[in-house]
């Protein structure tokens, strides 16, 4: 399975697939680089999955919100 890395542009969060990496150490440069010369306004994110549909699924998901102390678990 690749590592794709993909740039996500705000507000509407869309996905800009930047790169496919087949080794985790080769997307990792790739990450640090884009980062170092990419804008604030855009996150740059690494994901490693089956296929470019599965990956953009998963970076589309909206996480729910971590537990607050006082919170049952």
């Amino acid at each position: 399975m690749p590592y794709y890395v993909y740039k996500i542009h705000p507000p509407l969060k869309t996905l800009e697939l930047v790169g496919e990496h087949a080794s985790f150490k080769d997307a990792s440069s790739a990450v640090k680089a884009l980062r170092a010369e990419a804008a604030q306004s855009a996150a740059i994110k690494m994901i490693f999955a089956d296929n470019e549909l599965a990956a953009e699924d998963l970076l589309s998901q909206v996480r729910p919100p971590e537990p607050v102390v006082g919170d049952d678990y």
